[in-house]
């Protein structure tokens, strides 16, 4: 009888025990149960904010990426336009400028028809009083070529009948005057030298040849052009072959 009792009692203590075991099992599970739910809320609503953020961002780089095409473009239109504004005003200032020059020619041309009327000439009479002024001016001009060249001519007849009187001798030529040789005929014994008229050149006029410093020859000149002669190596002066590219001078 003992014994069952003992049975009994250990019996109900056990299931006390898991009694109690349960129950603070079952308020471990409860309270799990709540921080797993309230990690679920916040999880969601982090997910939620992620998701409102993510599309204001998304919404905040497109209207970045509208305001920087807008930007380049509001750039684009400002460079165009000060370009045009850039022209438009060196074109004012070049149709100003022509404005005065314009101005100052109407002003000279009424100065000088004020001049004309002073001197009493009629003003259809001016055009025709230019074209004699030029025609004058073109005879002139031409006098003056023909005055130099029978100058010239006179000098060179000089120089030829100066070539029969006693006390002959060579024309002067001008002491600075320094030329070369262009081109040598070894044949004739003539050579173009790159001086003439221009230069002070005369018919008839020596010249030394030199190569380095050395003597290599004398010329006489026969023929004169505006910036070439001709010229003849005088027999009993060749010291030495004369060569394109050799200097000469008086």
């Amino acid at each position: 009888m003992l014994i069952k009792i003992c049975l009994a009692v250990a019996i109900a203590a056990g299931l006390f025990a898991a009694g109690l075991s349960f129950v603070k099992v079952k308020e471990k599970i409860i309270t799990i149960m709540a921080e797993r739910d309230s990690e679920r809320t916040q999880k969601e609503a982090a997910q939620k904010e992620l998701a409102e953020t993510k599309t204001k961002l998304d919404t905040t780089t497109k209207e970045l990426t509208k305001t920087k095409e807008e930007l380049t473009t509001t750039k684009d239109n400002l460079e165009k336009e000060t370009a045009k504004a850039t022209a438009q005003e060196k074109r004012a200032n070049t149709l100003a400028e022509e404005l005065t020059k314009t101005k100052q020619d109407r002003d000279d041309a009424q100065a000088d028809l004020a001049a004309w009327k002073a001197l009493g000439i009629p003003v259809n009479q001016i055009k025709k009083l230019i074209a004699d002024l030029k025609e004058t001016q073109d005879k002139l001009e031409a006098l003056t070529a023909e005055k130099k060249i029978l100058e010239r001519e006179f000098v060179r007849t000089q120089n030829e009948l100066a070539k029969y009187l006693p006390d002959y001798r060579p024309p002067r030529l001008p002491e600075n005057l320094n030329g070369k040789i262009l081109v040598v005929d070894p044949k004739w014994d003539f050579v173009v030298l790159n001086v003439g008229g221009k230069q002070g050149v005369k018919e008839d006029g020596e010249l030394l040849v030199n190569r380095a410093g050395r003597l290599v020859a004398k010329l006489k000149i026969k023929s004169v052009q505006e910036d070439r002669s001709i010229a003849n190596v005088m027999p009993g002066w060749k010291l030495g072959d004369v060569m394109e590219g050799d200097q000469v001078f008086p």
